[in-house]
């Protein structure tokens, strides 16, 4: 059998308060929300950094801005241990309804803030908040000589040279036009420079664990040994049909920092850690050693030219 090599690692969104005021309108928010988001950037992480030393795991802080500045003393405690910060915005802000000087003003003040939070060192991570991309943003990320994203679904289990939606058109069905206005082929993928550490809304913990009374899409009450099979047997099914991949897990301090999500990890890391060829890391490190060839990947395929 030939040998496996998996590389293991925790994206971890400290939206904090970040995303709750994030109202888009500007409309007032519940203050019990953002409390949740208090208690996410202050029980979550002290819990989270907590399993983290137990198991010798280091992992991927993607920060909004606004948490840093806003909660200096807990992403102090992150970084002093050795984790990676990342990137997510400033105030959680979705991307997709941004102009593109909106989001351009957005990552070059949220990549200040950590580069002088991190003593000069510049973050080479990046995930779009909400995953809501924008056509603009891996042109803007390798502008930036951003490393690599974590916001793209073109594979699940594979790295990959991120596509530049500013290279590649499709045509959306408008019903007000000519059926013939629609129907052409979606143009050839063209790939970038940013290494592409996909993201999979099936290792999140938001959806089934997340409580928002009021909107659709959220469980939040998803009994956690539900959720903790189907990201191990995602775990299993990769092992089984791949020698080689990445198994990143997006998970919230706010979410996973509750104790019965807690449990629920630690019974994921030992059962991931049963398996030969397991390395822990950051999701930075996996992509460097996707980019600098010690990882194969995967090339995006579809589209004409």
């Amino acid at each position: 059998m030939p040998k496996k090599r998996v590389l293991v690692g925790y994206g971890i969104d400290v939206d904090a308060v970040a995303n709750w005021i994030n109202t888009c309108d500007g409309s007032p928010q519940n203050p019990t929300n953002v409390s949740r988001g208090v208690y996410g950037a202050t029980v979550g992480i002290d819990r989270l950094l907590k399993l983290y030393e137990t198991y010798k795991i280091k992992a991927t802080f993607f920060t909004p801005a606004h948490s840093l500045e806003t909660f200096p003393k807990q992403m102090t405690k992150v970084r002093d241990a050795g984790h990676e910060l990342g990137l997510h915005g400033y105030t959680h802000e979705y991307i997709s309804q941004l102009s593109a000087e909106q989001q351009k003003d957005v990552l070059i003040k949220s990549i200040e803030v950590l580069t002088k939070f991190c003593d000069g060192k510049r973050p080479i991570g990046y995930t779009a908040p909400a995953w809501s991309t924008s056509k603009e943003l891996i042109s803007q990320l390798e502008a930036e000589g951003i490393l690599y994203d974590h916001s793209f679904m073109h594979h699940d289990v594979q790295p990959y040279w991120a596509p530049d939606p500013l290279k590649s058109e499709w045509r959306e069905t408008n019903h007000k036009n000519s059926a013939e206005s629609w129907m052409v082929p979606m143009t050839a993928w063209q790939p970038s420079k940013v290494v592409e550490i996909p993201s999979n809304w099936h290792l999140d913990d938001w959806p089934p664990l997340q409580p928002i009374p009021g909107r659709p899409g959220t469980h939040g009450f998803v009994d956690a040994h539900v959720v903790e099979r189907l990201w191990m047997e995602q775990f299993d099914f990769a092992y089984r049909e791949y020698d080689t991949f990445i198994f990143p897990m997006s998970i919230h301090p706010q979410v996973s920092g509750k104790p019965h999500v807690i449990l629920m990890h630690e019974r994921i890391i030992e059962h991931i850690n049963k398996h030969e060829g397991v390395e822990w890391m950051t999701l930075g490190d996996m992509a460097k050693e996707f980019a600098e060839g010690r990882m194969p990947g995967w090339e995006v395929e579809g589209g004409v030219m």
